[in-house]
């Protein structure tokens, strides 16, 4: 691998980076909302939700990406490559995201919301000085887990022409034959990329367990 292919390559860092922090953006927005829908009083309302969440979960992610990049078109709505694979990864993680929040919110015992309620706090301060501090304890491993993995699903852009690693990566196999060669290097960057975000997940994770343990 000569110096320029190397270059090439690594350029694919960028997109990689901004599929997957674009679309976790999204995904954890729209998976708060459909969280708290599935705790929803109103039968109907869960249950269109929990379809919702079945559906997505249920399609492999390349077939939703070739859904919304070549399928949207046919009903007039047409997105750039890099556009499609955001939005469409950002709305398979809403759905992942949600569980996770689901799981979070199911931690706190009921008693936490009555005593604040006793107390005289609002809803609002409830969420954020009480619930939201240990609902982000609990979530947070999981969440980083996703995040790593999302990481590693933001390749399949390349099946559209997003020119990530993966897509450079095989670009340059194209071109030069050294098939092993490339695809080993995109191996190691993904793995590169992947390591700081766990060790930053563990840091915080200890810095919220220091802050909030009980003394």
């Amino acid at each position: 691998m000569n110096t320029q292919s190397l270059v090439y390559l690594l350029g694919g860092v960028v997109g990689t980076l901004v599929i997957t922090g674009a679309a976790f953006a999204i995904g954890a927005v729209l998976g708060a909302p459909v969280a708290w829908a599935q705790r929803s009083r109103f039968f109907p309302v869960r249950a269109l939700i929990r379809t919702y969440v079945e559906i997505i979960r249920a399609v492999p992610p390349l077939v939703w990406i070739f859904v919304v990049f070549f399928g949207l078109p046919e009903v007039g709505v047409s997105l750039q490559p890099l556009t499609a694979a955001i939005v469409t990864l950002g709305v398979i993680a809403s759905s992942y995201l949600a569980e996770i929040y689901r799981g979070g919110l199911a931690a706190i015992h009921r008693g936490q919301w009555e005593a604040c309620a006793a107390l005289g706090m609002s809803g609002l301060d409830t969420a954020r000085h009480v619930v939201a501090p240990q609902v982000l304890r609990v979530i947070l491993p999981t969440a980083a887990t996703y995040l790593i993995g999302l990481l590693k699903d933001s390749a399949l852009a390349s099946a559209i022409g997003v020119a990530e690693i993966a897509f450079r990566a095989n670009a340059e196999t194209q071109r030069t034959g050294l098939g092993l060669t490339f695809f080993v290097a995109a191996g190691v960057l993904y793995v590169l990329l992947s390591l700081p975000l766990a060790a930053m997940s563990r840091r915080l994770d200890s810095r919220i367990r220091a802050r909030y343990a009980m003394t």
